[in-house]
């Protein structure tokens, strides 16, 4: 038996309330020390997979998972352990007995940190004939729910998701459609069996059709999108697939973190056209596209989005500082827009010292960027008198207000 360092660390009730942080840390060195055996012994590692998994639970029970970072944590290592002992090279009665003590573990997972496991009970048979059995053995179970659940009987199987995969693995994907059927109202994590089993037919189209008319009201409109877009891109139908679905299947918590999602999925479009395309996404904002642009390195795309519509000042004046030196036209452009929208009232918080940084940095690129001139008219234009915050950006920066003019007789 191999000596598992985190055997004794994941011991049952090992955490306090409080031992979210020294739990996510044991998890991770949990998961790189079957990562570390994996290298050199794939069986051993996935024995050591299975063992950790069974443990976790347990293990975490006395936690306040509140803040949702445990969830997160066990998840991910949910889905890193699964490749290893679905992939393991072990004979069928090892398997077995593993997949028996990970069906007893998912029984026994209050909280529930490992209840998604069975999305992939098919992937941990790793074989068809293997899933076979094990739907066999799910199977009666699963009908007597669905019987109840069609009389209005509240009823509810921790083995449906595993029954489902398994049906899915071992191609039974008619008895996986006509389970469903009966199903009055499926819930996302079973309803996508049955689109993944028109998908693997090459019913593509009839796929995205069944989640469409079947999702329901808590299903959201980008879980719908992820699915046909994953869908039509295992097709080969990538052009479908970036044209209807790719921008709202990939929304990330920030517009880079979109386009970085984008761009590694779809490697053929070019960066501008990428861009171009996001941009249009947004009408009306085109704005927010401007940080994108900067670390992108097209600065004339980021110097029309951040005159284009209201941006942060701030970030505007973090990119004009960054680039004072090796682009110092792209910085006076984006001093100048930072103070443009500061005048027109746009901005969280600012000070008269964020005022001020960013007229000088403005000057200060001008200068190297010999248009001193140009910048220093439209620092005029800024500071007009019929904008909302001149007066104030005037006194920050301690110019005067011109006289009024002299009236001709």
């Amino acid at each position: 038996m191999h000596p598992w360092a985190f055997r004794a660390r994941f011991r049952r009730a090992a955490f306090g309330w409080k031992g979210t942080k020294l739990a996510i840390e044991r998890i991770h060195e949990a998961l790189a020390e079957i990562r570390a055996v994996a290298r050199h012994d794939p069986a051993t590692a996935a024995e050591g997979a299975v063992l950790f998994l069974e443990k976790l639970s347990p293990a975490l029970n006395q936690i306040d998972s509140s803040s949702g970072a445990l969830g997160n944590a066990t998840y991910s290592a949910v889905e890193e352990l699964v490749p290893i002992i679905g992939s393991a090279p072990v004979d069928a009665a090892v398997r077995k007995k593993w997949l028996d003590r990970l069906f007893d573990a998912i029984q026994d997972d209050d909280p529930p940190y490992i209840e998604h496991l069975g999305d992939h009970w098919g992937d941990l048979c790793a074989t068809p004939e293997l899933a076979s059995v094990w739907a066999d053995q799910l199977l009666p179970t699963q009908r007597r729910v669905l019987r109840e659940r069609e009389r209005g009987t509240y009823a509810f199987f921790s083995g449906t998701t595993l029954c489902y995969s398994a049906l899915f693995k071992a191609d039974r994907h008619d008895e996986l459609l006509e389970l469903l059927a009966l199903d009055p109202r499926p819930i996302w994590q079973y309803m996508v069996w049955g689109a993944r089993a028109l998908a693997a037919r090459g019913q593509v189209d009839e796929a995205i059709a069944y989640v469409r008319e079947r999702a329901g009201s808590t299903t959201s409109l980008e879980t719908i999108a992820r699915f046909a877009e994953d869908a039509l891109l295992k097709a080969g139908r990538r052009a479908e697939a970036f044209d209807q679905y790719a921008l709202l299947a990939n929304h990330a918590n920030s517009h880079l973190s979109t386009f970085r999602a984008l761009a590694k999925k779809y490697p053929e479009l070019a960066s501008d056209k990428l861009l171009g395309h996001l941009i249009a996404s947004t009408p009306g904002e085109p704005g927010k596209w401007f940080a994108t642009a900067k670390t992108l390195k097209l600065f004339d795309r980021a110097t029309q989005l951040a005159w284009a519509s209201p941006c942060d000042p701030k970030t505007l004046t973090r990119a004009a500082r960054d680039h004072l030196g090796k682009q110092p036209e792209f910085a006076m452009q984006a001093a100048l827009a930072a103070l443009h929208w500061m005048s027109m009232g746009h901005g969280y918080e600012l000070t008269g010292l964020d005022a001020h940084e960013a007229h000088q940095l403005a000057i200060e690129a001008a200068r190297t960027a010999q248009q001193i001139d140009q910048a220093q008219a439209i620092v005029e234009q800024v500071l007009a008198a019929d904008r909302p915050m001149s007066a104030w950006m005037r006194r920050s920066l301690g110019i005067a207000l011109p006289p009024p003019a002299t009236a001709r007789h």
